[in-house]
């Protein structure tokens, strides 16, 4: 196979890089979103892999944790289902099912494979059951969060080699933003995430977080950069959850950045004739 090395190798140090991404999520007030959606669940663990029909729909968010989701059906473009988050209870309204849930979004664990039992309360197969931690998954996918004072950094650098075809691949050179903190008392480290920037662009194009227990909980491919205004902004996200065994690729087809919304756009009204189920 074939590598061919790249043009140009950019280079910045800790700070420059630390600065970037804070500087850029700070520029973020609010995102509306029309976009594209494929879910996939399952893998190893389960032993087979559901596709969910693609969806459109649009996102919207507002900082510091306001989100509203709205899902298309397939073909009709109907409303197949609606969610509002304000990062600490969550309203979910599926609309040919005639079922909505509210409840918190504290996350919970899944076992690879099970059916949310949220999920399993409104009776459907329409829509996957990891859609109750959409928001906070979205949210931390879709702004870079900037680096926190109480958060300590390094810096290291590595090549990756991308294949474009049966005979050719491609070296990249990266740099990669470790974020860390203290573990309690101890002289332990507990690394929160991982930028990882594509050095002939200093963008990022890839993102690791993990949680308390040191696992790797959500890794995000950002691809496809296009300019919205003055900003430059991915347009294929590729969410990926491995101990919940499930994958959403998100194509962004209009974005606007830092438009004036209001409180009421958050909210989601669930008519008097639809059951509501309380989840914990």
């Amino acid at each position: 196979m074939l590598r061919v090395e790249p043009a140009v190798a950019l280079n910045a140090t800790v700070d420059q890089l630390v600065q970037q991404v804070n500087a850029r999520f700070d520029a973020v007030q609010s995102l509306n979103a029309s976009v594209a959606i494929d879910v996939s669940v399952g893998g190893n663990a389960t032993g087979n892999v559901t596709d969910y029909p693609e969806f459109d729909g649009y996102i919207l968010l507002r900082k510091p944790t306001d989100m509203r989701i709205i899902m298309l059906v397939p073909v009709l473009h109907t409303i197949a289902m609606q969610m509002v988050s304000d990062g600490t209870n969550f309203k979910l309204w599926i609309k040919p099912k005639n079922c909505a849930l509210e409840g918190s979004e504290v996350e919970t664990e899944m076992v690879a494979g099970q059916q949310a039992p949220a999920m399993a309360l409104c009776n459907t197969t329409s829509v996957p059951s990891t859609v109750t931690h959409w928001p906070q998954i979205f949210l931390d996918s879709m702004l870079i969060r900037g680096v926190g004072g109480d958060e300590l950094v390094s810096l290291t650098s590595d090549t990756q080699v991308l294949q474009v075809d049966a005979k050719h691949a491609v070296e990249q050179p990266d740099y990669d933003l470790n974020i860390l903190r203290p573990k309690g008392t101890s002289n332990e480290l507990q690394t929160l995430r991982v930028i990882h920037f594509n050095r002939t662009t200093l963008l990022p194009y890839r993102q690791d977080i993990y949680d308390d227990q040191g696992r790797l909980a959500t890794t995000t491919l950002y691809d496809k950069y296009k300019t919205f205004g003055d900003r430059q902004f991915p347009t294929v996200l590729t969410i990926k959850r491995p101990l919940e065994q499930f994958q959403v690729t998100m194509t962004i087809n209009k974005l606007t950045v830092n438009q004036k919304m209001e409180d009421d756009q958050f909210e989601l009204p669930i008519p008097a004739d639809v059951p509501v189920q309380k989840v914990p």
